[in-house]
């Protein structure tokens, strides 16, 4: 990767660039620190996931306004804060979107528009038609957004340079893939047409990453417990088995899960959340309790905080047996399940009139039973030694790297020995002429030899200048 372009790095100021090399820093220890999950993957997208797809839902409308003789209204250009979607280019995503909202003729577009057309990309083309000023703003926040991804390279590349480790340039590149970055300078068509695409894509592979990293996060945790009972004796290993059972037994002994969804299951949130009669029940109303932001929809949070109580019958944060990253892998398997019986139209979202729909049919009235994850293994035995072997490899890797990294130091250790005692008597050749110099004396080999005519032969006195000048001359 080039150096920023002069253009955009006279545009950040020194603060920024400080804030934007921390957030990197951040971003990249966050991702690689281990298997656990953060907060926000740990509760799932939220209802911001397709804000984009959603501005048509909007009960209200702007009038429409004959851009000619009216003037564009100064605004507030400080977008709303939303929750996080979990992606690493979310807060772009969100701004782009605050802006684009603020401008009525697109509004109105997208009002207009069906969900497969904003997903092919259609709805983009419509960017050509907002107003200057959102157009000026959307520029500014492409230019940051390519400032902060050639930051957050910058810091990975020298990150793995660090640790001896080779850079993924094709990962690297995958960083870009919600924008053009080969125009660096302005928002166009082809860059809102990215930001849809990847968004709606990632956020489709979302859930089932998470299902992935829990999955390795349950593979570690047993390949952790059978790597401690090999440094047991006997004895210790007998009754640690015996507590794991104890545990695992503890464990599974819990109420009776009902199905989420179910009419048994929102009837329990409609008794004991909502404090009310569970024989006077009714869809529509509950539904409003629930639509906690009032927007006419449930979004992911809204419905996996229906299953609270479902899942305070398994989990419990005090007790040793009960794992709190499960209990989040249990409400997304809960949330999932029921986007898939209820969302039928796959925008991830539950409308009021497809949730009055699935109150009607027999799966509502007369569900299945519900079987927890201890009833459904995360991995097979087979998937646990690919990965187990998979460890030794990564293990026998870093031990490799870490003796050549041992050699590489302890040669270099070995160089700089030598220039210390090089460097040594350098020193002690300078200080012994300097005493030379102190004390005046001639070095050896380069005394002054005296002439004849100061010595005559068999006499050791050297002659006075009178006499000197009495000598004959020889010819």
């Amino acid at each position: 990767m080039g150096t920023f372009d002069r253009q955009i790095a006279r545009s950040m100021t020194e603060q920024q660039e400080n804030n934007s090399k921390a957030e990197a820093r951040w971003l990249l220890q966050s991702a690689g620190e281990g298997r656990g999950y953060t907060a926000q993957q740990m509760w799932g997208p939220s209802h911001f996931c397709l804000t984009l797809f959603l501005w048509a839902c909007l009960d209200a409308l702007p009038v429409a306004v004959d851009k000619t003789k009216v003037s564009p209204p100064v605004e507030d250009l400080e977008p709303p804060e939303s929750v996080d979607t979990g992606l690493h280019y979310d807060r772009y995503l969100r701004e782009v979107i605050d802006f684009l909202e603020k401008d009525p003729h697109f509004r109105e577009k997208l009002h207009n528009t069906d969900m497969d057309d904003i997903k092919q990309g259609k709805l983009a083309k419509e960017l050509d038609f907002v107003s200057h000023h959102v157009r000026t703003k959307l520029d500014e926040l492409k230019r940051q957004e390519v400032n902060r991804l050639r930051t957050l390279i910058k810091v990975k590349q020298d990150m793995n340079g660090e640790k001896g480790m080779t850079v993924d340039h094709q990962a690297l590149l995958k960083q870009f893939e919600h924008l053009n970055h080969m125009n660096p300078y302005t928002f166009e068509v082809e860059d809102l047409d990215r930001l849809i695409k990847s968004a709606t894509n990632d956020l489709e592979n979302f859930d089932k990453e998470r299902h992935e990293d829990f999955k390795r996060y349950e593979m570690t945790k047993e390949h952790e417990r059978r790597e401690h009972l090999k440094t047991l004796d006997e004895e210790e290993r007998k009754k640690e088995e015996e507590h794991y059972e104890e545990m695992k037994k503890k464990h599974a002994d819990h109420p009776k899960i009902n199905h989420p969804g179910s009419q048994d299951q929102l009837k329990k949130v409609w008794e004991e959340a909502d404090g009310l009669d569970p024989s006077e029940f009714d869809p529509k109303t509950f539904f409003k309790l629930h639509d906690t932001n009032g927007d006419g929809y449930f979004d992911e949070q809204e419905l996996e905080a229906l299953f609270t109580k479902e899942l305070e019958k398994v989990y419990d944060p005090t007790h040793e047996e009960d794992d709190m990253m499960e209990m989040e892998e249990e409400r997304l398997r809960m949330r999932e399940h029921v986007m898939n019986e209820v969302d039928t139209n796959r925008d991830r979202l539950v409308s009021l009139d497809e949730f009055i729909i699935a109150t009607n049919r027999k799966e509502f009235l007369e569900p299945d039973g519900w079987e927890t994850l201890e009833q459904n293994p995360m991995y097979t035995e087979e998937e646990l030694s690919e990965f187990e072997q998979h460890l030794a490899r990564e293990e026998q890797e870093l031990n490799l790297r870490s003796n050549e990294l041992l050699k590489q130091r302890e040669e270099l250790e070995r160089q700089q020995e030598q220039l210390n005692a090089q460097k040594m008597e350098l020193q002690q050749a300078v200080e012994h002429m300097g005493r030379l110099k102190t004390q005046k004396i001639e070095p050896p080999g380069q005394a002054k030899v005296p002439s004849a005519v100061e010595i005559l032969p068999g006499d050791r006195q050297p002659l006075s200048q009178a006499h000197q000048q009495d000598l004959p001359a020889h010819s």
